[in-house]
């Protein structure tokens, strides 16, 4: 059964068509990634998904039950932390239980007992000045799962980082995944980590964003670094190049 269920959904500003007819699925503990040029719409679709925005038609399912239109189903993370600078990281992470009515104490209790799973023991008194990129993020993310812990929509959270720290994280938000049973759904421009992390991917072509391919990516992961080198590698890359160029 799928976790997640976005139907034939389509949306216009001010007369133009941004979204297409656009159905995706989600199924548990997958990572599904959404690929395409920028302009595409898919910050567009992450908003609809997430309750912030109306769709002119369609609608979003998260375990068969409808919740278009309705925020606080599922977390939602932009590319960049967000993390609040006079805040310290355990508060910073907190901050959806509080927003959910819990005490402050509670709240922290409830947050640092995820610290240990997240990489951040030792970081619950730092400010996030303090804090590394890839710890920021590390951060940020463990917020993101506090807001909801059944679906993360990610949009480029690893986009800043450099390549040696992004192929860190990488490794680690899988492991993370599998040890919280987290499902998530990922959006990129980089078809190299589309093709290393995701369990399907979706293209989506620009103006309107529509689907215009679905790759699935046969190899369980996590995947190795070799796995950049290969000829199975490097066959996804250009069935993908070849989708997407058609799409222009």
């Amino acid at each position: 059964m799928n976790k997640l269920e976005v139907k034939n959904i389509s949306k216009s500003f001010d007369d133009k068509l941004v979204l297409k007819d656009v159905s995706i699925s989600l199924r548990q503990g997958e990572l599904v990634s959404l690929l395409g040029v920028s302009g595409g719409g898919k910050s567009t679709l992450f908003n609809i998904i997430s309750g912030l925005l109306s769709p002119d038609k369609g609608e979003v399912l998260l375990d068969d039950k409808d919740i278009t239109n309705e925020s606080g189903h599922v977390s939602y993370m932009l590319q960049k932390d967000l993390l609040l600078p006079y805040k310290t990281v355990e508060d910073n992470v907190a901050i959806p239980l509080l927003l959910k009515g819990m005490k402050k104490k509670e709240a922290r209790k409830k947050a640092s007992e995820l610290f240990a799973a997240f990489g951040l023991n030792g970081t619950q008194k730092n400010y996030p000045a303090e804090l590394s990129g890839g710890m920021r993020q590390r951060a940020a993310l463990l917020r993101t799962y506090m807001f909801s812990q059944d679906v993360a929509l990610l949009d480029e959270p690893f986009s800043a980082l450099d390549t040696l720290t992004k192929n860190s994280m990488h490794k680690w938000y899988l492991g993370v995944m599998e040890k919280i049973k987290l499902s998530t759904l990922f959006i990129t421009h980089d078809i190299d980590e589309a093709i290393l992390l995701s369990d399907r991917i979706y293209l989506l072509s620009n103006s309107p964003g529509e689907i215009i391919g679905e790759i699935v990516i046969k190899e369980k992961r996590p995947r190795s670094e070799e796995f950049n080198f290969t000829p199975e590698f490097l066959s996804y890359k250009r069935e993908i190049l070849a989708l997407l160029k058609k799409a222009r």
